[in-house]
């Protein structure tokens, strides 16, 4: 997988894809992650990506002209399957759309900024639109690290044990169950005595029953679905 990143601020998406799993994983061969800093595409001696908005008001927005030129440039080496940009007003970021771009060759994303992106970029080239929440950012950097991580993670090879992704929370709308490591008695409260049984059927559904009844009490909502 290849995913590039638009951004007018590309220090700050150097640390997290400079450590732990993200970096590991680019090490494998298994992801490649390239950030473009959308001031290279512009003509301006400033160095300015943005103007004020049509029709006044606070705030100002990302001018056409750069995006395109960058954009136009990516894709003459590559196709994409999706474009992503990153806003409050996009749909919001959940497992089953991680899953989905998990499976994908090519992904190019753009983070908003300023008052957010001329409309007409987002007409013409953008694909996918996401949020990271119900609520707003200084821009879409750090919500471009959260869904990059949340993909990358996915693809066969990144984790040690493949099989720890399939029973984080939110797989089959489920929140994970508790979990427990030694000592098996700390502070006077035991581990499940389940746990310590070696009967993996009974401990399959003990986390089964547990999971449903943590996701009845903290989201009942993604029961529902």
């Amino acid at each position: 997988m290849r995913i590039d990143i638009v951004t007018v601020l590309p220090e700050l998406l150097e640390s997290p894809f400079a450590a732990s799993i993200l970096k590991r994983a680019q090490d494998k061969g298994l992801v490649e992650v390239h950030l473009h800093n959308l001031r290279d595409w512009t003509t301006d001696n400033y160095k300015s990506v943005d103007d004020y908005q049509y029709g006044g008001g606070a705030g100002m927005v990302m001018t056409p002209e750069p995006i395109q030129r960058c954009f136009e440039d990516l894709m003459k080496d590559r196709e994409y399957d999706e474009v992503i940009y990153l806003t409050p007003d996009g749909k919001t970021f959940n497992q089953k759309i991680a899953n989905q771009l998990s499976l994908k060759g090519n992904i190019l994303m753009l983070c908003g900024h300023y008052k957010g992106v001329d409309q007409r970029i987002r007409d013409k080239y953008i694909s996918l639109e996401i949020s990271v929440g119900d609520f707003v950012l200084s821009g879409g950097e750090l919500a471009a690290a959260i869904v990059a991580d949340a993909i990358i993670r996915l693809i066969p090879g990144v984790l040690n044990d493949e099989t720890s992704a399939l029973e984080d929370s939110f797989q089959d709308n489920l929140l994970a169950p508790p979990v427990y490591t030694r000592p098996a008695v700390w502070e006077g409260m035991e581990v499940p005595e389940v746990l310590l049984s070696g009967d993996f059927k009974k401990i399959d559904e003990w986390r089964e029953s547990q999971a449903l009844k943590r996701t009845k009490e903290r989201r009942p909502d993604l029961l529902e679905d």
